[in-house]
């Protein structure tokens, strides 16, 4: 049967549906992602868009620390490496740009561009140095959407984080910051390597936090967390906090296990990515999910 209504009418008929469902100021975040997943469920939008909204509020909502790539895992060239020394770790991590060091991770003079490496095919005498562009240095607290922009405005890519110290503490791209947004970014060059599953990023209020994959297994998680999470049955962090919740985990929920807390820190409509697990006795009062209590 023929929608009786012109496309104009149908349009403002869903601008004025939207309104309807926001023409209450929310009191807070979580009751504007209440609302937000409200309308999705009256398919006012679909699930993607719905994940993306939520990935654009979480983003003012972290801060660096939170998704770093640590100190101990940054790949660096040594300033005094020949190109023969340094050559085989860009070729094999394929990452497209390097902090270079003098002496340690504390002092980076800059960064290397691996396209730029093509010159010492050209001129093999060419010193390292002038191929080197300025760092860029931000503090562990910064939140990532002031961060989003400056990277945007300088037109950056990478920049190294610094402690209170000024001392090296990792180093952040502009793909892991959007990846808060639009999910995980993979490309031809993405691993899964199981190192990468468990990776400490910050001390807690109850000890040291972990950055864990959705795919890290249960056993992994004990193994480096010394705790006892039992399986259930499943293999993965990611299936059984799914189980737990009875759904897909949405971004910023928690949920408690074994007595360790489960932060989303990036899902999609499909699965959950990544989390920040920590003990829970460490952990400031919820929004933890209803499917959770």
């Amino acid at each position: 049967m023929s929608d009786p209504l012109p496309a104009g009418e149908r349009k403002r008929t869903f601008i004025e549906r939207l309104s309807a469902m926001l023409l209450r100021t929310p009191d807070d975040r979580h009751e504007l992602i209440e609302l937000l997943r409200r309308a999705h469920e009256r398919f006012l939008f679909d699930a993607e868009a719905l994940s993306m909204i939520e990935g654009v509020l979480q983003v003012s909502q972290l801060s660096v620390r939170d998704i770093m790539v640590p100190r101990a895992q940054m790949e660096v060239i040594e300033i005094r490496e020949t190109p023969e020394q340094f050559l085989p770790r860009v070729v094999k991590t394929a990452h497209s740009r390097f902090p270079v060091v003098d002496g340690d991770r504390d002092r980076v003079i800059g960064i290397l561009h691996a396209k730029d490496l093509l010159r010492l095919q050209i001129d093999p005498g060419a010193d390292i140095r002038d191929l080197l562009r300025p760092p860029v240095f931000v503090p562990e607290s910064k939140r990532l959407n002031v961060l989003l922009h400056e990277f945007r405005a300088g037109r950056h890519h990478l920049a190294i984080v610094v402690d209170e110290y000024g001392g090296s503490a990792g180093l952040i791209t502009i793909e892991d910051v959007l990846e808060q947004i639009v999910g995980d970014i993979e490309d031809e060059f993405d691993f899964d390597e199981e190192s990468d599953h468990v990776v400490p990023v910050e001390a807690g209020a109850s000890g040291q936090r972990y950055r864990v994959r959705a795919l890290a297994s249960v056993s992994q998680v004990n193994e480096v967390m010394h705790t006892e999470i039992a399986d259930e049955g499943f293999d993965t962090i990611g299936g059984l906090v799914t189980d737990r919740l009875g759904r897909v985990p949405r971004r910023g929920e928690r949920v408690t296990i074994g007595g360790v807390l489960f932060e989303v820190l990036r899902a999609d409509a499909r699965q959950a990515h990544l989390f920040l697990v920590e003990r829970s006795a460490a952990a400031a009062p919820a929004p933890v999910a209803d499917d959770a209590r």
